[in-house]
């Protein structure tokens, strides 16, 4: 869930999930009796998610993408268990030409990546930093960008937008509250990460999001429901804040 914190503002977007090519190759097993190679298959695998894809936004609904295109220990590097950065990042650049594929003639403007680094309550210290998945990311034919940054391993890295520019037209969506934890963030606090990447890409060019899904699956819950619309509606009341000092 995602909301605009612009003061006033009353309309809502209403977006679909849906995974990525790339995630299905952890469970897909003898591709190569079928298809002359792994490549070939995840292509094929485009084509039919990019029938997925169009019926989300020919519903009218905003895409989102979630997992495997920039995560590069899936997919061809799977069977690699110590991959260089080089080998990482070409691998990223793969995984973004086959989302781009089964994204072909959708609008940018009606889809969204979403990338994390992970839902589990873990150390998290095997986390890519931004600074190397930013490059492929931005090259997601997407308009909008969904990062974790509530996350405490990557909350910093609001200041990467220093040294990288937001290319005109996108957006990004930062991680304001957490999904993964019981605390619930003070909206001061949330104003305050709301108006950090304010001061890096534009005030028009943020949404305050959360980093991930309180529930990912149908038998999975991270937090109590009574916990989820305390930080929801901690995360409302800090946009409203962000919304007064920025556009006052």
């Amino acid at each position: 869930m995602c909301l605009r914190f612009r003061l006033g503002c009353e309309m809502a977007d209403a977006f679909i999930n849906a995974v990525s090519p790339m995630q299905r190759v952890r469970s897909d097993r003898n591709v190569l009796d079928v298809y002359a190679s792994e490549e070939e298959y995840m292509y094929a695998l485009a084509d039919v998610m990019h029938e997925e894809y169009t019926a989300i936004t020919d519903a009218g609904f905003l895409l989102q993408v979630d997992l495997g295109a920039l995560n590069p220990r899936r997919g061809v590097l799977q069977k690699n268990r110590n991959p260089t950065l080089d080998e990482m990042t070409r691998a990223m650049e793969f995984a973004v030409d086959v989302l781009n594929h089964a994204l072909q003639g959708i609008p940018q403007e009606q889809v969204r990546y979403h990338h994390c680094w992970g839902s589990m309550n873990s150390p998290h210290t095997q986390d890519q930093p931004l600074t190397q998945i930013i490059g492929p990311m931005l090259k997601i034919n997407a308009q909008a960008y969904v990062l974790e940054a509530a996350n405490p391993r990557h909350e910093h890295e609001w200041m990467v937008w220093q040294d990288v520019k937001l290319p005109d037209g996108k957006i990004l969506i930062p991680g304001v509250i957490s999904h993964q934890t019981n605390v619930v963030e003070h909206p001061e606090l949330i104003a305050w990460r709301l108006k950090n990447f304010a001061s890096v890409v534009g005030k028009e060019n943020v949404i305050g999001g959360a980093d991930c899904g309180f529930s990912q699956y149908w038998d999975s819950i991270r937090v109590h429901p009574t916990v989820q619309w305390a930080k929801l509606k901690s995360l409302s009341e800090g946009a409203a804040l962000a919304s007064r000092d920025l556009w006052s």
